[in-house]
């Protein structure tokens, strides 16, 4: 880390965590100026669901709840950002304190429950920002109280087919009550169709299909995955997102705040969310888009989820104990990989330690 980092880092910790994640995104509303500068490199474009993707890295859903600051985090060296999870109707969320910093773990444990401003302050600021390029997508998420949980995620559907250049379909945050039984195959099936219709009418009224991507939790079992593989082929969805938090505890460094319920998110979560990443793969095949995210914090940790079947990577927590110039540190750190081993495309790396990580126990 930088000097720049360190300080930005100490001084964001004297605050609560919510408020140093408000105070971050209002930093990059103001536009604060960042050492450094970030790398373009051809060999780490990414053709992928009729997008062309300049680096494989994003900035993971939670972060820019509201859509506040996407094109801020596309400055920053991200190839992607992923704004949301926005539900119909705003919420305030679960009661605070609902995020913990486990610090000697470079760790957190949230339970926020989808705050949000909802989708019509959302769709303002994605339709201010229309024009300007960049790929941006929007996960979508059901309100706590709805009364038909698919239904928002049709509305979710409806109103940002137009602007997003992807969307998420989050049924994984272990947050919301019941949500996560929505990853069941009867009702993944219902879900799913849904989805699918909604964004395909949108697709004949703006002439554009916009892919769609299914967000799964990392704590599931073998046959689950094999549901859901089978129920994400058959309704022909462009991807899936693996994985969103745990509720499991591995061993932790850390004492305080690790009793915390909610979803564990950071340097623990990597090695389960990425034999599930890989398990995932196998049972997809080659052609189907996956994007890897849970514990990334690093170039090497960004290649090694590629190399487990990742065609994209993101990252969220790790920025909260490594400052802003993550991105462009892991970005630089995946073109001089490229440029070392003189290889084109990191597609060639893809798959290459698959049987590893898919022969591994999920635990």
């Amino acid at each position: 880390m930088s000097l720049f980092d360190t300080l930005g880092r100490n001084l964001l910790f004297t605050f609560d965590p919510e408020t140093a994640h408000g105070l971050s995104i209002r930093a990059l509303k103001c536009g604060v100026p960042l050492p450094g500068r970030v790398v373009s490199s051809p060999r780490l474009r990414v053709s992928l669901c009729g997008l062309e993707f300049p680096n494989p890295l994003g900035m993971a859903a939670g972060y820019d709840k509201n859509a506040e600051v996407p094109d801020a985090l596309l400055r920053l060296g991200f190839g992607f950002a992923e704004v949301g999870t926005v539900t119909p109707l705003p919420q305030p969320g679960n009661p605070k304190p609902r995020i913990f910093r486990l610090t000697e773990d470079e760790a957190v444990i949230n339970r926020l429950g989808f705050n949000n401003e909802g989708h019509e302050r959302c769709e303002q600021r994605l339709a201010a920002r229309a024009g300007r390029g960049g790929i941006v997508g929007v996960n979508i998420g059901a309100n706590k109280d709805s009364a038909d949980r698919i239904s928002d995620y049709e509305l979710g559907v409806k109103r940002f087919a137009r602007y997003a250049s992807y969307l998420t379909v989050n049924i994984s945050s272990p947050n919301t009550p019941g949500l996560r039984n929505m990853q069941a195959r009867e009702s993944l099936a219902e879900l799913l169709s849904r989805v699918v219709a909604a964004r395909d009418t949108e697709a004949q009224r703006l002439g554009r299909k916009v892919p769609l991507f299914l967000k799964i939790a990392p704590d599931l079992h073998e046959a689950d995955l094999e549901d859901i593989a089978a129920e994400v082929t058959e309704k022909a969805i462009e991807g899936v997102i693996v994985s969103n938090t745990t509720i499991a505890r591995p061993v932790l460094a850390s004492t305080a705040n690790k009793g915390e319920s909610g979803g564990l998110s950071g340097k623990p979560l990597f090695e389960r969310s990425t034999i599930v990443l890989a398990k995932m793969r196998r049972l997809l095949g080659p052609d189907f888009a996956i994007i890897g995210v849970g514990g990334v914090h690093s170039a090497e940790t960004a290649l090694e989820k590629i190399r487990a079947g990742a065609d994209l990577v993101q990252l969220y927590t790790s920025m909260i104990y490594a400052g802003p110039a993550l991105p462009a540190r892991v970005v630089a750190g995946m073109a001089r990989f490229a440029e070392s081993q003189n290889i084109a495309s990191l597609r060639e790396i893809r798959d290459s330690r698959l049987v590893q990580w898919a022969d591994r126990s999920i635990g």
